[in-house]
């Protein structure tokens, strides 16, 4: 008889006439009722309802009563037959649970997967809710734990990672394709590229994705989601047989699907440029930074970062060799193609006794109106305000924490920088680690206000354990959506590092 209810043969009132509703397990909810045009609001139900306030839902095999604590005046008052939605009553219940209360019962996060949470989310129009209970707490480096680590199913090992627009969701580029997972980490899907090898990575809108390799030439654009691709750019010149085939070194991606795409490109005798791409029409718009690539000071570019605060673009590029680490750092304005601010190392800067120790990686606190590095010799961090930039603007990080010196991490040979949220996250050949600034006192906090560097107070804490270090040195990282993503060199899947549920708590013990 259940059989002909979900045919639709039989009401249900002529299934609960039949004497089959003592079968049925009996739920009371309560749910208020919105104005025409309004938004449903759940509530708890503050008083026990009438006869006349409840309308049944016949989800499944559980007949559900909704108490309606407002109701039209106007609204007959006979009692209608149950609605029949043919859906899970256990995952019903919990999103009723997650409606009043903002979260999920910790019973529903242990009995149903998240993917089946979200699915029956999306039926009842409540997945925005979802969303919000499911969403990991504020990134606190130094209380991160591995959470998950995601793999791709073929070609695992990442050659560039993507984070999304602060949504959580990241795109992984492996063997020439490009997995992406949404914001709750499932596979979204999987698309093949042309290139063998994908190097550089960004996005353009939230379902376009801005590709280059080191071996093939031209940018490239796809829809992650349909599965095609959609489009290229190449840099050339009319006026110059030389511009050609060449080949993209480092993407930098707006924080909008409408600020410009920002593309460094390197021909194979070694001029470059950077290139802004109009994500309208994915096609170029001007061309800035052109060198011509004969020294360490006009490589191409290995690091772009779209500076929308200030208009800027900021480019640096560094190489090893048997005498240590060079290159350079440079701030370009788009508007007038010129570079407002440069250094180069080693070389740049009055303190001789850093002389040799140039940086290995870099990074730029968008937030904070800060330039990261990491020193190759050393593995010393230091940090220089944008507003302030000069001949020699770094001022060295110390650790004045009770367990400096606790862990050694090693030099920063091969040194991974990100910044995210004030923090900044280090990766090196001993471990993952993060810096914070802390404030005493209203003195101090007036101070770090007006400026990042001078007289300000770092701690640093690792990330990770000794024990991760086994895995493999971090070759990548990214962070967005209050997740650190992190890949290793030659090791498959991607990390994804999340603060714990109790992170920010204050112990009364």
């Amino acid at each position: 008889m259940r059989d002909d209810i979900k045919k639709g043969v039989l009401s249900i009132s002529e299934y609960a006439q039949r004497g089959t509703r003592r079968n049925v397990r009996r739920h009371h909810f309560s749910l208020t009722k919105s104005s025409p045009g309004q938004q449903q609001r759940h509530l708890p139900n503050a008083s026990s309802p009438s006869l006349s306030d409840i309308i049944e839902l016949f989800i499944g095999r559980c007949l559900i009563d909704l108490a309606l604590s407002l109701r039209a005046a106007s609204a007959p008052r006979d009692d209608p037959p149950p609605i029949f939605i043919d859906r899970d009553p256990e995952i019903f219940s919990a999103l009723l649970s997650l409606l009043r209360s903002g979260c999920l019962p910790s019973a529903a996060l242990r009995s149903f997967s998240k993917q089946d949470l979200i699915d029956e989310a999306l039926f009842y129009g409540v997945d925005g809710r979802l969303r919000s209970a499911l969403s990991p707490p504020p990134l606190v480096g130094f209380d991160a734990v591995l959470a998950s680590t995601i793999r791709p199913a073929s070609d695992a090992i990442p050659t560039a990672l993507s984070a999304g627009f602060e949504d959580g969701s990241v795109w992984v580029a492996h063997g020439g394709q490009i997995s992406a997972y949404d914001w709750s980490l499932a596979h979204a899907g999987t698309i093949r590229t042309h290139l063998d090898e994908i190097t550089a990575i960004g996005r353009v809108w939230p379902e376009v994705a801005a590709t280059g390799s080191l071996e093939s030439p031209g940018l490239h654009f796809y829809d992650v989601s349909g599965g095609k691709h959609v489009g290229s750019v190449h840099w050339s010149d009319p006026g110059d047989p030389r511009i050609y085939k060449a080949r993209v070194t480092a993407i930098a991606a707006g924080w909008s699907s409408n600020d410009p795409l920002y593309a460094a490109f390197e021909c194979p005798h070694r001029e470059n440029c950077i290139l802004a791409v109009d994500p309208a029409t994915l096609g170029p718009a001007e061309t800035i930074g052109r060198q011509n690539g004969g020294a360490a000071k006009t490589a191409s570019p290995g690091r772009l970062v779209h500076v929308r605060e200030r208009g800027l673009v900021f480019a640096a590029a560094v190489s090893a060799g048997a005498f240590g680490y060079a290159g350079y750092m440079r701030l370009w304005d788009p508007r007038s193609g010129k570079a407002v601010w440069e250094t180069s190392e080693p070389g740049g800067g009055s303190n001789t006794q850093r002389y040799g120790d140039a940086f290995s990686d870099v990074d730029v606190d968008r937030e904070g109106s800060a330039i990261y590095k990491v020193c190759w010799r050393s593995g010393d961090v230091a940090v220089a305000d944008m507003r302030r930039l000069g001949e020699d603007p770094w001022v060295y990080l110390k650790d004045k924490s009770a367990t400096a010196g606790v862990r050694s991490v090693g030099e920063g040979v091969k040194s991974v920088i990100r910044c995210y949220k004030q923090q900044v996250f280090v990766g090196k050949e001993g471990g993952l680690e993060v810096w914070s600034q802390i404030t005493e006192g209203e003195e101090g906090r007036q101070r770090n206000e007006d400026d990042v560097s001078a007289g300000a107070t770092y701690r640093r804490n690792f990330v990770d354990k000794e024990e991760d270090v086994k895995r493999g040195r971090i070759g990548a990282m990214e962070a967005c959506g209050n997740r650190l993503f992190v890949s290793r060199i030659g090791v498959e899947g991607v990390e994804v590092w999340e603060s714990s549920d109790l992170s920010g708590a204050i112990s009364i013990l």
